[in-house]
């Protein structure tokens, strides 16, 4: 059975999801959200998620939402992206510091400078945003001295969710070039066999809006 996945291209979290299906070899398909249209928050699709919100994982009777719980059922399923078995706690780890501090951050910060009308967009937010974020990218960069992958020997959910945000081409004050350590993460991830930039692996671009 085709695993379905509802979704949408400009979203970093669902792009985590999307990335974990790709890579652990599942049957699936992409269903596509029209998140900016309002479809989130109508009452039939909060019947499937009470939180209006993108990502849903659907595999037969099985439905999950949170980008961190979709990632660890792909994980449970395929066997694949957990990494070692002693590194499930470190995996696990990253992937709450990335919900909380990186990914939270990115993509508000980003929906703000892009999303939004030029007059609505709150300076003073986005400035202390963007320091926050600064933050997050030193503490991630660091701990990517001397290592290929965040946990282990491989690609894991750890990587899948900490990159989330960092490859969409809407500038929200992250540029690979001030983080020679997750530049060259972010490009072994892309040179891994499957993966596909955001708005190419999910429908929805901010060019269908243009």
């Amino acid at each position: 059975m085709t695993i379905k996945l509802y979704c949408f291209g400009e979203s970093g979290n669902a792009y985590k999801a999307a990335l974990a299906l790709q890579f652990s070899g599942l049957d699936w398909e992409p269903v596509f959200v029209d998140f900016f249209a309002g479809a989130s928050r109508a009452p039939e699709f909060r019947e499937m998620n009470v939180m209006g919100e993108a990502p849903v994982l659907q595999d037969g009777d099985m439905r999950l939402t949170q980008s961190g719980a979709i990632q660890q059922y792909i994980t449970d399923k395929s066997g694949k992206l957990g990494g070692a078995p002693e590194d499930k706690y470190e995996v696990l780890r990253w992937v709450l510091w990335d919900n909380h501090k990186l990914s939270s951050q990115a993509g508000m910060t980003r929906f703000l400078m892009n999303f939004l009308p030029e007059d609505k967009r709150p300076e003073q937010v986005i400035g202390f945003m963007q320091g926050r974020l600064k933050a997050a990218y030193d503490t991630l960069n660091s701990h990517l001295e001397g290592r290929d992958w965040i946990v282990g020997k491989g690609l894991t959910n750890a990587d899948l969710s900490c990159c989330g945000y960092l490859y969409y081409p809407e500038p929200f004050g992250f540029d690979r070039k001030d983080y020679p350590n997750i530049d060259a993460w972010l490009t072994r991830i892309s040179d891994t066999p499957g993966w596909k930039h955001p708005y190419d692996l999910m429908p929805g671009n901010p060019s269908d809006r243009a």
